[in-house]
Formats: C-alpha cells, sequence, structure tokens
C-alpha cells in the first residue's frame, strides 16, 4: 500500500490531464489511507489508556517516616517511600503548616527521585522541634505519613551524641513526647465583684519556659467546670504571655468559680477564682432582680417549654410570678406570651410558626414592680426532630444526593388514623400538657391534631383548639378548674378528613407535682482568710429538682441581710467573700427549685472574720548554688502562702536520679532557705525536694528539682586567659 501511494504521487499529474477516471481513483486511495491511520491511532490509544488503567492506583506509603531525636546545630533527613499512578505528588509540613524551601532556603531542602522522598533540615535549633509530615496525593486518592523530630540543649559537661545514636535514656519509640513545657502565673486575678450591664476582663500573664513559637500551651476557660467558648457575651484571647476572658455585657449568668487551665503535653497547670455579679439597680425601686439561665426545649412544630430560674430577693418582696417574651431570630419585635404571671419557673409556649427560629426572655414580678428582663436565650427552631428521622440521604456521584422521605414510601393515606399514647407529660396547677405518637402510618399528607376535654363526670366533650390548628404532637391545656379532675383524648386530620378519636387518658388533675424545697439544716460558718469565710450547711430532707441554694450575711445587731450570690449554687460548701477584716457575721441558707423558695434556714453561730492558720504552700525554685564533688548548696525560695503563721523552716529530702524512694536529709528544721547537703557520690545525679512547716504542721513539698550532677565546681587561676 506504501509503495503504490509513493509510486502515484509521481505519475498522478501526468494522468489526471488525459485520464479523469483516475482522480477519482486516486481520491479513494487517499481516503482509505487516512481511515486506516486514524484507526491505528485509536487503537494504539486505547491500548495505551487501557494500560494506564490497569497500572493506576492511589498513592501507598511503603517506608514511613521515622522520628529522630537530635543535638542542636545537627543536621536531620526526613525519608519516606511512595507508590502510586499517575506519579504522586508530594508536600511536607510543619505542625500542619506548609513547608515552603524557598521561603528558607538555608534550613530546608526537598528530594524527590524514583519515589524516594527526603526533607533535609539543616543545623536543627530548639525551635525545629515540631511533628513533621507528608502528603502524597494524585488523582486516585492521597496517603499521609508523620513522624516527631525533638531537638536537644545540651548542659555544660555533656557532649552532643554522634549523628544517628541516641542517648541511652531516651525511649527509641514513634510516639516521642514533646519537650515539657513549664507555665508560671505571674500576675492572676482574684476574687473579682462587678454589677450587671458592666464589661470585664480577667486575665492572667505568665512565664512559659521553653517559649516556641509552634509548641504554645492551649489556653482553656471553665465556668464551674464547664468549658467556656467564644460567643456574643465571652471572648477568649492568648498570646504574648497572656490569657484573657472578656465580657461585653456582664450578666448574672456569668456569676461563678473561673478556671483557666494550661493545657501541656506535660500537665496542665491552673489557677481559680470566684466572680460575683450583683443585680443592676431595679428600673422601679423595690422590684426583683432578673431571672437567669433561660433555656428552651422539647421544642417541636409550634411548641416549646421555657425553664429558667429565679432571682435571690434578699431584700426585696417575694416573687410571685413571671412573664414570658419571645421573639423571632432577626426582628426586634418582642411579644409577651402570657397574660397573667406564671407562678413556677416553667412555661410551655405555643402558637409557633413551624421553620421560624425564636428567642426567649423572662421577667420576674413582684409587688413593687416588673424586674430587668433576663438575657435571652440561645435561639431555637420550631421544628418537629422526628421529621430528621424520617428522612434518608442517599448520595450520588459528583456530589449529588437524594433525599426520600418515609412519608412517601408509605402510599397514599386517606383519612389518617387515630394518635396512640396520649399522656399527661406536665402536670401543674395551672396547666397541664398533653402528648402522644402520631399515627402510623401517617402519610405524606401534613397532619394537624384537635384535643378535647372531659371533666369527670360530665358526660361531654369540648374541643381545646377549635379555633388554632396544633402541628406538634403535644399541646398545653390551660383554663382548667382547681381540684377537679380531667380526661384528654386526640384526632389527626389531614386535607381528607379527621380520624376517629384516641384512646381516652387516665383522671387527670391540675396540681402542682413538684413542691418548694423543704429547709436547709445546721449552717456552720469557719475561717478562712481575712476577708472570707467558709460556710456549710446540712442538705434539705428532699433535695429532687433542686435548683441549688442561696446563702445571705449579715453584720451581728444589724438586722440587714446581704444576698452573697446571685445565682444559685449546687453544694452545701461556699466561700462567702468580701467580708470586712474583724467584723462579726452571721449567715443563712434557703433552698431553690421551679416552685420558689424555701424557708430560710437557722443562722449560724457569730464569727469574727480572721485568717484561718493552715499548713502553708510549698516552696519553690530549688537552685544548686555550689558543689565541690562531695556535697551541694542548694537555695530556695520561700512558700507563697504562710498558712496564717510564721515560717518555723524546711524539711529537705533527696534521691539519686532513677531511684524510687526519697530520704531524708534533716532530722531538725532548717530555718534559712539555704542548706549545703553532705555525703553525696561524686559523678552521680542527684535531685531534691523541700516542704516548709509552720505551728499548724508540714506543708505540702515543692516538685522535685532537676537533676544535678555532683562534680566539682572550678574556676580559672587569676590572671589566665579563658578560650571558648
Amino acid at each position: 500500500f506504501m509503495h503504490l501511494y509513493t509510486m502515484s504521487s509521481v505519475v498522478v499529474p501526468f494522468y489526471q490531464r488525459r485520464h479523469k477516471h483516475f482522480d477519482q481513483s486516486y481520491r479513494n486511495i487517499q481516503t482509505r489511507y487516512v481511515l486506516e491511520e486514524y484507526a491505528v491511532e485509536e487503537n494504539m490509544a486505547l491500548e495505551r489508556h487501557a494500560l494506564e488503567e490497569s497500572i493506576s492506583r492511589a498513592p501507598e506509603i511503603l517506608v514511613r517516616l521515622r522520628s529522630h531525636t537530635v543535638w542542636e546545630k545537627m543536621s536531620v533527613s526526613l525519608c519516606f517511600t511512595v507508590q502510586g499512578f499517575p506519579s504522586p505528588v508530594v508536600q511536607w509540613y510543619k505542625n500542619e503548616e506548609l513547608i515552603s524551601p524557598a521561603s528558607d532556603p538555608t534550613k530546608y531542602r526537598i528530594e524527590s527521585k524514583y519515589g524516594v522522598h527526603v526533607l533535609h533540615i539543616n543545623r536543627a535549633d530548639f525551635d525545629d522541634s515540631a511533628t513533621y509530615s507528608a502528603v502524597a496525593t494524585n488523582v486516585h486518592g492521597q496517603a499521609s505519613t508523620n513522624c516527631a523530630v525533638i531537638v536537644r540543649r545540651f548542659r555544660e559537661g555533656e557532649e552532643p551524641h554522634p549523628a544517628g545514636i541516641m542517648p541511652f535514656h531516651l525511649p527509641l519509640s514513634y510516639d516521642v513526647c514533646f519537650t515539657h513545657i513549664d507555665v508560671q502565673f505571674l500576675e492572676k486575678f482574684g476574687v473579682t465583684f462587678a454589677t450587671e450591664g458592666e464589661t470585664l476582663t480577667l486575665k492572667c500573664t505568665m512565664l512559659i519556659t521553653p517559649e516556641l513559637k509552634r509548641l504554645r500551651p492551649r489556653a482553656e476557660w471553665y465556668r464551674d467546670d464547664v468549658l467556656i467558648t467564644d460567643s456574643k457575651w465571652t471572648k477568649l484571647y492568648f498570646g504574648e504571655g497572656q490569657a484573657a476572658l472578656s465580657f461585653t455585657h456582664l450578666n448574672k449568668d456569668d456569676e461563678g468559680l473561673y478556671t483557666l487551665r494550661m493545657v501541656t503535653r506535660g500537665g496542665v497547670s491552673e489557677y481559680s477564682a470566684y466572680l460575683f455579679v450583683r443585680d443592676a439597680d431595679a428600673l422601679i425601686a423595690g422590684a426583683p432582680g432578673a431571672p437567669m439561665d433561660v433555656k428552651c426545649r422539647d421544642a417541636n412544630r409550634d411548641y416549646v417549654i421555657v425553664t429558667w430560674k429565679p432571682p435571690n430577693t434578699t431584700n426585696e418582696s417575694p416573687v410571685i410570678g413571671y412573664f414570658v417574651d419571645k421573639c423571632e431570630v432577626g426582628l426586634e419585635n418582642w411579644v409577651q406570651c402570657n397574660d397573667a404571671p406564671v407562678k413556677i419557673c416553667k412555661y410551655p409556649v405555643t402558637g409557633l410558626h413551624e421553620g421560624r427560629s425564636y428567642i426567649f426572655r423572662v421577667r420576674a414580678v413582684n409587688s413593687a414592680g416588673i424586674s430587668r428582663p433576663s438575657r435571652v436565650s440561645e435561639p431555637v427552631a420550631a421544628l418537629d426532630p422526628v421529621d430528621l428521622e424520617r428522612t434518608q440521604t442517599i448520595h450520588v456521584d459528583e456530589g449529588r444526593k437524594i433525599v426520600i422521605s418515609k412519608d412517601d414510601l408509605e402510599g397514599d393515606i386517606q383519612i389518617p388514623g387515630p394518635p396512640t399514647n396520649v399522656h399527661a407529660s406536665e402536670i401543674s396547677k395551672t396547666y397541664v400538657v398533653i402528648s402522644w405518637d402520631p399515627p402510623v402510618p401517617r402519610g405524606r399528607e401534613p397532619l394537624t391534631y384537635f384535643i378535647e376535654k372531659s371533666m369527670v363526670g360530665s358526660g361531654s366533650w369540648q374541643r381545646v383548639n377549635a379555633q388554632v390548628a396544633v402541628k406538634s404532637p403535644r399541646y398545653a391545656v390551660f383554663d382548667l378548674a382547681e381540684g377537679k379532675s380531667y380526661v384528654f383524648r386526640v384526632l389527626s386530620a389531614n386535607k381528607h378528613g379527621i380520624s376517629d378519636p384516641s384512646e381516652i387518658t387516665e383522671p387527670i388533675q391540675p396540681q402542682d407535682t413538684i413542691v418548694a424545697p423543704s429547709t436547709p439544716g445546721q449552717v456552720v460558718a469557719t475561717r478562712n482568710t481575712k476577708t472570707s469565710v467558709v460556710v456549710q450547711w446540712d442538705k434539705p430532707k428532699h433535695e429532687e429538682d433542686l435548683y441549688g441554694y442561696y446563702i445571705d450575711y449579715s453584720v451581728v445587731g444589724s438586722n440587714r441581710w446581704e444576698p452573697s450570690n446571685h445565682k444559685p449554687i449546687k453544694y452545701n460548701r461556699f466561700v462567702v467573700h468580701g467580708l470586712e477584716t474583724g467584723e462579726q457575721y452571721v449567715f443563712r441558707v434557703k433552698a431553690v427549685n421551679a416552685v420558689g423558695f424555701s424557708e430560710n434556714s437557722q443562722e449560724s453561730e457569730a464569727i469574727t472574720v480572721q485568717a484561718a492558720l493552715t499548713c502553708p504552700s510549698y516552696p519553690h525554685g530549688i537552685t544548686l548554688l555550689n558543689c565541690d564533688g562531695h556535697s551541694m548548696t542548694l537555695g530556695w525560695k520561700a512558700p507563697r502562702f504562710s498558712g496564717g503563721s510564721p515560717i518555723l523552716g524546711y524539711y529537705l529530702d533527696k534521691r539519686e536520679a532513677n531511684h524510687q524512694n526519697w530520704h531524708e536529709v534533716n532530722s531538725s528544721l532548717i530555718t534559712q532557705t539555704i542548706y549545703t547537703v553532705e555525703d553525696l557520690t561524686e559523678d552521680a545525679f542527684y535531685e531534691f525536694k523541700v516542704a516548709a512547716a509552720n505551728l499548724v504542721g508540714v506543708g505540702q513539698p515543692s516538685d522535685p528539682s532537676e537533676h544535678f550532677k555532683c562534680k566539682a565546681w572550678t574556676m580559672p587561676e587569676p590572671g589566665k586567659s579563658i578560650s571558648y
């Protein structure tokens, strides 16, 4: 064929002039050649594609990265092997930050050859201690491997180990722990008193050793052991040796014990202090403080239960009820939900619009007037949580998904069946919440419900919600006669019609199912500091449904009581702060639940505010001052807290490195913060701890010191130069 094509290219011009029929034959030959050439190329492409498909695979790590411990100024190479087709692209990360050799060419160099990938770190320093990872990616997937690099500093007398040889006492493990980070609090926030509406910042400054850019501690703030996050009301900050928690608009919800925890790989350092938040001045003289801790629960399509905690009314007249307000999210139009004050700290709100979100607030009422509103609740959506269980999402390729509703699978249901499991889920003196389960199957048509009530013995039924369609499987029934019993039934309806009535409930009588708590028992006050007293009391006989306790104090002879805490506490022990040194006080306690307060407890015995005597806190900062090869002179710093009594002296313990047992150094008190320990073994390593003693007893010992080597300190002779 190729020979014929070559010959035709020479003779065609002559024959074209004389034989027109050959022109058509020549075109046919050209066309056939082109088609055959295209077919050959297509077959080759198909074969090549089939071959590539047969060898294509996601990246697979064959040899993983290995952790390294090196000395400063040494270089380290991290190496791993990966296979995959097409050839994976590899990226290196240090503590999850991408490494770019171009940004620091003297530090990093990357090599990739025959599936072997290497990251060279030149002259490692202390800040190069980190987790390093490599991520290999191609069109079929991704694989990764990681390791730890620890860069050690050596002290005087130590020599760096040769490359590749690790110290005998370091664990040869892939799970290498980073260097311990020590956190020492320098300035700390103390017990704080503030008022609602104010702005406030709690902060601590600290010394972090060593201070590494990418190995910082994690600062966590807690209120009453609940983790605090950034929100509309609280802002967190950590940096430049300072951790801070700022409040944009204080509320009594913010009162509590605040703890700052600095979390490191070596442990946790923490500090705690209490924040008291007083009521803002009432809008009307004598009105109560605002309620607090407003929460929503049991939300559904058009219904939610709102709960809250009552304010402390030490100097105001008792609270007689509460108003609940609602507001649709995104609007500023607050609507009062109840016409008359509700007497317990719980209220079912109905008439919500399905699919919309709402926030709530509560105001307290007494004989003088209405309080300021509480802090608003978290938003809640008027949705049926069961709807999520009745749908299934199937993910299809390219991000598409199909949502299948169980309602669609149940076929066409004309008139629905009656609801089941009709019962009272909430009973109070003013309302009863009737709950039920939707009919099964319920069909694809939207359901509404009608509730009917009948006074026991009347023989007649009344429709409760004749004017309002109910979409949620529960409803709060008000306007029930006190002391009378009722039965209820529910009917379901859709666009096709109304079901038969459900089964009738058992007789239900409106009454408060919880009662006011009983009075706490004996109250005992003991000395604490020069401005605080520890108050303890016996719990009431019935602790069920308690929100907590309020503690009041009074100067002896004044006959005026002041609130200590403005938010109920859950424990039967509390430290009352802000007292006058040398003044005499008495204390009382009352318990609180959703119904209200107990009677006040009996007053405690009078107590004079003075610092209590306790054991001292632990000394710190143990330092080696001198060593002659057989003895060591140590120094340390006195405890930060003496225990209210002068420090009488110190006890010192020692142990040799890698030994378990501690040994007493002195049997009689050391009166100074310096001491020479005799009879030590030359070149051995020792660690020490010290405890302080006062009139009360011996306090907790300090943390163990560093390992000190018992090697004689030498000084150059006068006049001789020192070479480095």
